[in-house]
């Protein structure tokens, strides 16, 4: 119970420094989905950090930096040192925001920061090694043709495309290529993209999955889909 309470508090504390005043037009702020996937985070901290925490933590599209502080802050405070945590992004804006909140917290240099769309530039070189892998994608439904001709401003962020799932649909063939034995990627979906498909197309192909959070945000259910990859396979 201690344990868990330390975690609120320092998770309270990250959410009070962040300065969404900073932010670049072109980044998308914190919000509801951002939150969702930072609790899921700290709760999987809470349950098992403490006996196995990641090695190497990436997210995918960073944003505003905000998940990816949250974990690192957590790391910290765990006492835990040594993990590689990897944040990506297409957009240089994004990645100057990141930078700008990792130094509010005095976390300078303990998260390297990769410009890439999804997994292209770092692939080959985290093949089955990630622990963690969080992904706030483009989720929302919208016209192809809108998805297309975002390139990388905000838009990017929320477009998703037929059904919200044409960017997920990108990632989901790699991510049993990336995570280790044992692995999770904690990814957020809306009802819309089928998150309950998403778990039974992936655990078709050797995966296990459950949704591990959900919350209502105005119009949109929110979900966390947690997909895992058995220790020994």
């Amino acid at each position: 119970m201690a344990f868990a309470c330390m975690m609120v508090r320092l998770y309270a504390a990250a959410m009070r420094k962040y300065q969404p005043d900073l932010l670049d037009a072109d980044v998308y702020e914190p919000s509801d989905d951002s939150f969702l996937l930072a609790d899921a985070v700290k709760q999987q901290a809470v349950e098992q950090w403490h006996a196995s925490p990641p090695q190497t933590v990436v997210e995918i599209g960073c944003g505003s930096g905000y998940v990816i502080c949250s974990v690192a802050l957590m790391l910290k405070h765990l006492g835990l040192h040594g993990q590689q945590l990897l944040a990506v992004d297409h957009s240089s804006c994004a990645l100057q925001a990141t930078q700008q909140t990792l130094a509010s917290h005095g976390l300078q240099g303990s998260v390297e920061l990769l410009q890439s769309d999804l997994t292209g530039a770092w692939h080959s070189n985290l093949k089955h090694h990630v622990d963690l892998l969080l992904f706030n994608p483009p989720y929302v439904p919208t016209p192809d043709e809108e998805l297309a001709g975002a390139g990388t401003t905000v838009t990017s962020a929320w477009a998703g495309g037929h059904a919200g799932r044409r960017v997920i649909d990108r990632l989901l063939p790699q991510v049993c290529d990336l995570l280790s034995p044992g692995g999770q990627l904690l990814m957020v979906t809306v009802s819309e993209n089928d998150p309950q498909g998403i778990i039974a197309e992936m655990t078709g192909k050797g995966l296990t999955g459950k949704v591990v959070a959900i919350r209502q945000a105005d119009e949109e259910t929110l979900s966390i889909v947690q997909l895992q990859r058995p220790i020994h396979s």
